[in-house]
């Protein structure tokens, strides 16, 4: 009798979340998902059987990773939109504590000279990714607060640039140029979208630009990135050699693709395809017509997510229209990088394919993300029908 007093708030719960989820962004999560681990299972199989004797070895660990990704999204989906609200300011010292923690010998992974990761067993953990959404609950939570601020006066940026400036700091000591840049993208967005003054947006946006191109032409490896991205084919076999190969896929795949498991370049041409060029591998398999799917799913995605964003502006609920146009953005720019990076379109970022490249840390990130979106449709669906609830019963009574 006890236990089932236990479980019934939960079963009513559950039924509460599926009748207001947004089928079609979980659906579309899903579908992306979905392609992610069939091209990882592809993409790997020849390098997984070449250096660990196990061809499906990634696509065992992406497994993994996908199913804590599901246990994740489902948390998420249980805890009220309110208590990020509450406590978005103790994520973001979280988070900061572990962009220094990870910078420290014998805690943070180091890999290729990047030192990005906490080991956890199972799992090495990108403190990038979880700064991210951390970011953006602090954003949101900051520009409900402080509107009126954020639109008169200079005082109302101080604390939110201050923060920024840290944040980036602590990426480019790992470094990870990639995340500082989306962050910093996604910070500015959501400034514009606060209603910030257009001059002093600009003079932000310019002098965020310039710091970003300093740091770009100060560092020799970046440098080198710029210059390769202008003409991969100059240094085909050293510099330009991973842009190359990966242009060599696209121009493989034509229109319909050379077939699932059929890619030439995945045979130890381009390097770890199955991570951030695994877009490549996907276009030689699947051709102009699976890259379009591809592109039209992330629009449909972040539509979705936009769509509840409006809901919430019209609402008047600025923490969760924040918290989904940051979102939104976010998946937009780091898709569009990806895409633009293996196509030749950008330079070269080590950013993840959301729910599509390797990572256990992005997919982990992005099923949570999605998940508060979906939470915050579930909250405002509930409050409308509380509301048509209520006129129904005044209504009646009277």
């Amino acid at each position: 009798m006890n236990l089932s007093l236990a479980v019934k708030p939960w079963v009513l719960l559950s039924r509460r979340i599926n009748a207001g989820l947004d089928t079609r962004l979980l659906l579309v999560a899903c579908g992306l998902a979905s392609i992610g681990l069939v091209m990882i299972a592809s993409a790997s199989i020849s390098y997984a059987e070449h250096v660990y004797g196990d061809g499906f070895y990634f696509l065992k660990r992406h497994l993994i990773y996908l199913g804590m990704a599901v246990i994740a999204g489902l948390v998420v989906l249980q805890v009220p939109v309110r208590t990020w609200y509450r406590y978005s300011d103790l994520t973001t010292v979280v988070a900061i504590l572990l962009l220094v923690a990870v910078l420290i010998p014998g805690i943070g992974r180091e890999v290729n000279g990047a030192r990005r990761w906490i080991s956890l067993g199972v799992i090495n953990l990108q403190i990038a990714e979880l700064a991210k959404l951390a970011m953006i609950l602090f954003m949101a939570t900051y520009l409900q607060r402080h509107q009126l601020e954020i639109r008169t006066s200079w005082q109302g940026f101080f604390k939110p640039m201050a923060l920024l400036a840290i944040v980036v700091l602590l990426l480019l000591m790992q470094p990870d140029f990639g995340s500082a840049v989306v962050i910093c993208g996604t910070t500015l967005a959501l400034l514009f979208l606060a209603g910030v003054r257009l001059w002093i947006f600009g003079v932000l946006f310019a002098s965020g630009a310039a710091l970003l191109g300093v740091l770009a032409v100060s560092s020799p490896y970046r440098m080198q990135r710029l210059v390769t991205f202008l003409d991969p084919w100059a240094d085909q076999f050293d510099s330009g050699y991973q842009l190359t190969q990966s242009l060599i896929a696209f121009g493989r795949g034509e229109w319909l693709g050379v077939g699932l498991g059929n890619s030439v370049q995945k045979l130890f041409y381009l390097p770890e395809a199955h991570t951030d060029f695994v877009f490549a591998i996907f276009a030689e398999e699947f051709g102009l017509l699976g890259v379009v799917v591809v592109v039209a799913l992330f629009a449909v995605l972040v539509l979705r997510i936009l769509a509840i964003g409006r809901a919430a502006v019209r609402r008047q609920d600025w923490f969760a229209a924040y918290v989904t146009f940051g979102i939104a953005v976010l998946l937009a720019g780091q898709a569009f990088i990806n895409m633009g990076v293996t196509s030749g379109l950008l330079p070269t970022k080590g950013l993840t394919l959301p729910f599509v490249s390797y990572g256990g840390s992005s997919l982990l990130v992005s099923s949570m993300m999605v998940a508060l979106v979906l939470r915050i449709g579930v909250d405002m669906d509930d409050s409308m029908w509380g509301r048509q609830k209520q006129q129904v019963n005044s209504g009646s009574r009277g």
